[in-house]
């Protein structure tokens, strides 16, 4: 099993039409993930890399079936995008987009909780790279290759960083059952704990890894909820110890506002809450060996 995605998860492209969509459209399809559309509003009717084009997400939906897109689709107009999913009855949306201003997010915010809980379109991104569950499907830009199909779950803040700790588990012979990027911005449609839950509750995940980094309280409040309510091991890292208050990282998110929100106070957090915490990000492999190593024997 796997969370959000697997081989016969239905996905539509939002932005299908474009140099960038068109792009990661192909290396999605030649991984294997089940792209059955996209939409371009004003090209509908047409053929684009073999799979119908539809102007809206609710005409998509209507005739494909989907149940999750991915948006490539420019800043000014991503939040409408994102809206429009939740509309057409999308469960799971990946939106890529860099750039969508903050008050954008808010209002889209704002308009999900119109929906119930249970009912809730997952939203991943802005400014993320995917989803994926290797062997199975991708939603996203990430290196497909470097994923090798196994038992701990990924969920990151930071694309470059979820990419080395797969990368390093697979040279260990450590597979992933998905790796969650949920983006670096400021405001962000999901959260580390929303995913651990989804991971608790998978029997294909055995353990899972946060990658987070300066800036927010979302990996603390997920060590919390973790410490009280997983029973899977937890693994974490925090991006930023050399990070002065006040300067940006390279994400929108990535900045030191107040007390909580360095890399030092998060990492203290985290132990507090029984997390093994990765010392360096040359570590994420064999930390991850030694906590899997240590994990009694698992039930049948």
């Amino acid at each position: 099993m796997s969370i959000h995605i697997n081989e016969h998860t239905k996905i539509l492209i939002q932005g299908f039409t474009g140099k960038i969509g068109t792009f990661h459209a192909q290396e999605m399809i030649q991984y294997g993930a089940n792209v059955v559309g996209g939409v371009t509003p004003g090209k509908g009717g047409s053929m684009h890399l073999g799979l119908p084009v539809y102007n809206s997400m609710k005409d998509a939906v209507k005739h494909t079936g989907a149940t999750a897109s991915i948006i490539f689709v420019p800043p000014p107009f991503a939040a409408d995008s994102i809206m429009e999913a939740a509309d057409a009855g999308i469960s799971f949306c990946v939106n890529i987009t860099d750039g969508i201003p903050t008050l954008d997010m808010i209002t889209v915010k704002r308009y999900m909780r119109r929906y119930k809980k249970d009912q809730r379109m997952v939203l991943t991104g802005p400014n993320c790279a995917g989803t994926i569950s290797p062997g199975k499907s991708m939603m996203g830009i990430m290196p497909g290759h470097i994923y090798l199909p196994g038992n701990v779950g990924i969920i990151g803040r930071s694309g470059t960083l979820g990419y080395e700790a797969a990368s390093q588990m697979k040279s260990l012979g450590i597979g992933v059952s998905t790796s969650v990027g949920i983006g670096g911005d400021v405001v962000n449609g999901s959260s580390f704990k929303d995913h651990l839950e989804f991971f608790e509750q998978d029997p294909n995940t055995h353990a899972v890894i946060i990658i987070g980094e300066i800036g927010g309280s979302q990996e603390v409040k997920a060590a919390l909820w973790a410490k009280d309510n997983m029973t899977k091991p937890l693994v974490g890292y925090i991006a930023g110890l050399t990070a002065p208050k006040g300067k940006r990282m390279g994400h929108a998110g990535a900045i030191i506002n107040t007390v909580g929100e360095s890399a030092v106070e998060k990492v203290a957090a985290l132990k507090a809450c029984g997390v093994t915490v990765v010392p360096h990000p040359s570590a994420f492999g064999t930390t991850m060996q030694e906590v899997l190593n240590n994990m009694p024997p698992l039930t049948p």
